[in-house]
């Protein structure tokens, strides 16, 4: 019994492992990247065509011994370098394209049916031969429908028309365009780069305007700014001066009570010892008085009486001199009257003696009224005196009509 049992557990254990490895030889199982086609079976698609094969991706399935085939697609991506060179583009001028482009097989029918039709059993290689050189003609294709400056301006643009004129090719294929990037456009007749030398010209005299316009700008707003700062100064400043004056009013008027009343104080203090001191000089006024009594009005009043006495004593004399005078008169003019007509001639005599030498002088004309002839003498002293004598006379005569010859005889004679 045992050994029965032995055996069948044996049995057990190699048909196991018998279904194991060949569960394992028919089981595929399919990478989130890849697709499995299971040919050899009959079905059909999802627009309804009958196919040859069945499709898993990203899943498993087992594989009917003896009738089905499986193959597997790589769904990645595969990087295509894309150099194309003399393309003409509009207007006949040769252009040279580089770009890098990636396809990849579809992973969803109906574009999957068409991969595996065209590209099952291919390696990667030949599949990115065939996409570079589809998409090469494309971007010749393209090239040839835009201008050089549109080439090379816009290629953003121009890898979207690209993109644009290459899926519809490469759906047919079964190839999926997903990204096309143009790296550089170039030609060799250097059309691009006098373009490209107008237009930086031209850009830089654009950035020159566009500065100078900036810098302008920057001037006017900075003018702008500095007078909004003066004039915004010039507001603070007219605030502080506006909260000065009236800080200073407020001050004022507080200030006002207490000077008031400092004045008032002042005033009342000036008072108070301007009324003392009127007291004290009305007090003082007797003591000034007596003072100036005493220092001043009565040494006045003894000038006055010493002066008084000495004008007294000088008209006294001034009177007695006069009436000694009057009375030498008196008694000159009592002579003269006893004396008669000499005496006249006495007093004419004394009165012009003294001017005996300027009657004698050749200060007045003189007129000859009459002529005396003198007898000459051996000396000539006597006939000189006599001249002078004689013309001393006469002119004394002319002057004043006294005749000094006649008063000397008269006085000669005895009386």
């Amino acid at each position: 019994m045992i050994g029965i049992l032995g055996v069948l557990a044996i049995t057990a254990i190699i048909v196991f492992v018998a279904l194991s490895m060949m569960v394992k030889r028919l089981l595929y199982v399919s990478a989130p990247n890849e697709a499995l086609v299971f040919s050899g079976g009959r079905h059909e698609s999802s627009d309804g065509r009958a196919i040859g094969y069945r499709i898993i991706r990203g899943g498993r399935a087992l594989r009917v011994p003896l009738l089905e085939k499986v193959d597997s697609l790589d769904l990645s991506n595969i990087a295509i370098d894309i150099e194309v060179k003399g393309a003409y583009s509009k207007g006949g001028i040769p252009l040279n394209v580089h770009g890098i482009a990636n396809v990849k097989l579809p992973g969803e029918a109906p574009l999957l049916n068409n991969a595996i039709e065209r590209f099952l059993g291919r390696g990667a290689n030949e599949i990115s031969r065939i996409a570079k050189e589809t998409l090469e003609g494309n971007v010749r294709g393209v090239v040839a429908q835009l201008t050089p400056e549109e080439v090379n301006e816009d290629k953003t643009r121009f890898a979207q028309t690209l993109l644009d004129e290459a899926e519809h090719d490469m759906n047919r294929m079964g190839l999926v365009l997903d990204n096309l990037k143009i790296q550089n456009v170039t030609d060799e007749s250097g059309y691009l780069n006098s373009i490209g030398r107008i237009r930086g010209a031209s850009v830089r005299m654009t950035a020159t305007i566009a500065e100078a316009n900036a810098q302008a700008d920057a001037a006017e707003q900075q003018a702008k700014n500095w007078a909004a700062a003066e004039s915004a100064k010039v507001d603070a400043d007219l605030a502080i001066a506006q909260q000065d004056n009236a800080k200073r009013v407020a001050d004022a008027q507080t200030k006002r009570s207490a000077m008031i009343a400092e004045a008032q104080a002042a005033v009342a203090a000036l008072l108070a010892q301007t009324s003392a001191e009127i007291e004290r000089q009305k007090a003082r006024a007797p003591q000034v008085k007596r003072q100036l009594d005493a220092d001043v009005v009565q040494p006045a009043v003894a000038e006055q009486r010493s002066r008084e006495e000495q004008a007294k004593g000088q008209a006294a004399s001034v009177i007695e001199r006069g009436k000694a005078e009057a009375e030498a008169l008196r008694s000159l003019v009592e002579a003269y009257r006893k004396a008669g007509s000499v005496a006249r001639e006495v007093l004419a005599l004394q009165k012009l003696i003294p001017l005996v030498p300027d009657i004698a002088g050749a200060r007045q004309k003189l007129s000859v009224g009459r002529v005396t002839v003198l007898p000459h003498d051996a000396d000539g002293a006597g006939s000189k005196l006599a001249k002078t004598a004689i013309g001393a006379s006469a002119q004394i005569k002319a002057a004043t009509g006294v005749d000094l010859a006649a008063a000397v005889k008269r006085l000669g004679e005895p009386k």
